[in-house]
């Protein structure tokens, strides 16, 4: 870990008071993670809808187009755990490099073998199962990476900047994907995504991340994969309740957030009679309120532990009341901005959640702790899509939006937890909140 304690400042960069965020793009190594992570993301928004259009060309069925995002949730729910006890025994920035550059290959595979006459239904499915399983590999690393890139007091600044990356992949990269499709056809927009994963690759190689600290086998738990698995379950579920309850809070979001975007196209064209144009504009709009929020909490100072917990709390309450309060809207321009701020709010618990998990938890268990949140996260999501998709064929989008309101509601007193816990914390050890080097049991 390093030897700046959390909620501290180290000797170098900004001086008190200044905002540590973006000034993390003049640094050189962060600079060269984010325009790298940059064009990845757009690469993602790219090559998502480049397959899936790929696959409805080839086959003209929807169920078989379905099949590709079956294909890329298998890998992370299956594999996440091991896959954290690996990151913990290796150098992250090395594995997202190879992953860039496993991807460049296996997306530059698919129109090669189009080209020639060769590409398969069953071999494009090989493909992309392939590339989920390479990629798998990826968001687990960089989150784990990122605290040996900025300091402990720039985390939730690096995260939200991270997290505009994918928000802007989100907003241009099916614009720039459907464009090229037309122009060009889905074959040639995937060379264009390979060289998306090939400059995030160049880009990686010049980072030059702080070495992990040095720790013996018992401290790591380092042997058996199995023992090291137990002692990531362990750290979560028994030595510290407090990560148990953020990554509650996290399922809880993630059921939520998800449950929503397969419900909006739905209440868009139930609720208010919108078309694809209407539609578009209020995707938008979700996009728009995330990036808003990640800008300015990507300038906003980090602040102790409580402080940001509080932010979470306040957040998920106004997301939970705007997602109850569109359930009973008709008028798209109210919708619009109901839209709005339901981006706005959810966009800020992803960077705060996970800069307080870089911060709090041992560089030797990073790996398995964010494996494990992974995990949660993606079963929650496709809980929340099931559940959410049956409540509204059978009671409609107005009951569903409410459901999903109350649970990022639900939500919300989970966070509250957090900050009691926080406080006493703070209380019993007698030292500012945000000294703490790990979160004790309380």
């Amino acid at each position: 870990m390093s030897s700046v304690l959390p909620g501290q400042k180290s000797d170098i960069g900004t001086s008190p008071g200044e905002s540590p965020g973006w000034r993390l793009l003049k640094t050189r190594d962060f600079s060269l993670l984010f325009w790298g992570q940059l064009t990845s993301q757009i690469g993602d928004s790219l090559n998502r809808v480049a397959l899936l259009w790929f696959v409805y060309q080839m086959t003209g069925s929807a169920m078989k187009m379905m099949v590709v995002g079956i294909l890329q949730t298998i890998p992370p729910l299956v594999l996440s755990p091991f896959i954290g006890v690996f990151l913990d025994r290796v150098d992250k920035k090395s594995v997202m490099v190879w992953v860039d550059f496993a991807r460049t290959l296996l997306v530059l595979l698919i129109p090669v073998l189009y080209a020639f006459d060769l590409l398969t239904l069953n071999r494009l499915y090989a493909s992309i199962f392939v590339l989920a399983l390479v990629s798998t590999l990826f968001g687990p690393a960089l989150s784990a990476a990122v605290p040996q890139i900025v300091r402990r007091d720039q985390l939730t600044a690096a995260n939200a900047l991270l997290q505009t990356t994918a928000n802007i992949g989100l907003l241009i990269g099916p614009l720039i994907s459907g464009v090229g499709i037309a122009l060009v056809g889905p074959q040639n927009v995937l060379y264009v995504n390979a060289a998306t994963f090939l400059i995030s690759a160049l880009c990686l190689i010049p980072i030059r991340p702080r070495p992990r600290a040095t720790l013996s086998n018992t401290a790591t738990g380092s042997g058996h994969w199995r023992q090291e698995l137990l002692a990531g379950v362990r750290f979560i579920g028994v030595e510290h309740p407090t990560i148990l309850n953020l990554m509650l809070a996290t399922a809880l979001y993630s059921l939520a957030a998800s449950a929503f975007s397969f419900m909006l196209p739905v209440f868009s064209v139930q609720n208010l009679n919108a078309g694809a144009l209407e539609i578009g504009i209020l995707w938008s709009a979700l996009g728009a309120g995330m990036l808003i929020s990640s800008s300015w909490l990507a300038s906003h100072a980090q602040g102790d532990l409580a402080g940001r917990f509080t932010i979470i709390f306040r957040s998920m309450v106004v997301g939970g009341l705007a997602m109850c309060g569109l359930s009973l809207v008709s008028t798209p321009l109210i919708a619009g901005a109901c839209i709005l701020v339901i981006g706005g709010s959810t966009a800020l618990f992803m960077p705060i959640m996970w800069g307080v998990l870089q911060e709090i938890i041992p560089d030797h268990l990073l790996g398995r702790v964010f494996s494990m949140f992974s995990i949660g996260s993606m079963a929650s999501a496709m809980v929340g899509m099931a559940v959410f998709g049956w409540a509204t064929d059978t009671l409609g989008p107005h009951v569903s939006l409410l459901g999903i309101g109350l649970v990022l509601l639900i939500g919300a007193c989970v966070a509250a937890l957090c900050i009691r816990r926080s406080h006493l914390l703070a209380e019993a050890s007698c030292i500012p909140l945000g000294q703490k080097t790990h979160i004790e049991a309380a």
